[in-house]
């Protein structure tokens, strides 16, 4: 073995790494083809309202659009970068944003979840244009969103582990998750989210 070829085991430690690159890269197509007015996959799978702004091509919902697309490309960034050591202030920056993608993704895709349960076991009532959707929501949606999440989870983990800054790391990782979290709650409690 060559120096410059990692361990079976280092090799394996990127797995996370590259699953959430192939995460944010998949996730970003749809972003990107709903942005041009084409619905492909969203009519039976997503909101009506949503499906109507993508084809009337709303200015606003096109840019929100196209920025969640960009996000979800960095998300791959991110994912490629935590495969492999990097220097103090990039380490620190992938971990930051790793550690808010994980939690952020885990809790959307578990809020979809514990919803489309609530609504299938009769305890949240839904309108019932909005019916047909829950089963994508809670079997589709929420399952990849939270997939993602674990993802930049095990990504992070691995990183920070076998990063001599470990401590320091694992504090950028924590205020990424916190600001995620945060950001989130706001954004359902002011009704954006």
């Amino acid at each position: 073995m060559t120096s410059k070829q990692a361990s079976p085991q280092a090799q394996l430690r990127r797995w996370p790494g590259f699953a959430a690159a192939a995460w944010g890269f998949l996730f970003a197509i749809p972003s990107f083809v709903w942005a041009t007015g084409n619905t492909f996959g969203a009519r039976s799978t997503v909101s009506p309202s949503l499906v109507k702004l993508a084809e009337d091509r709303v200015p606003w919902f096109v840019a929100v659009l196209v920025i969640t697309g960009l996000l979800k490309l960095f998300g791959t960034v991110i994912g490629v970068s935590l495969t492999r050591p990097r220097g103090r202030w990039l380490s620190r920056a992938m971990v930051l944003c790793g550690g808010g993608a994980a939690i952020l993704l885990t809790w959307h895709g578990g809020l979809f979840v514990v919803q489309g349960v609530l609504i299938k076991t009769g305890v949240v009532a839904v309108d019932p244009a909005l019916s047909d959707l829950v089963g994508w929501y809670l079997y589709l949606w929420g399952p990849w969103f939270i997939a993602g999440g674990l993802a930049f989870a095990g990504a992070v983990a691995w990183y920070v582990r076998d990063h001599p800054g470990q401590r320091t790391l694992t504090r950028y990782g924590v205020v990424g998750a916190v600001g995620a979290l945060a950001l989130s709650v706001a954004a359902l409690a002011t009704g954006i989210g």
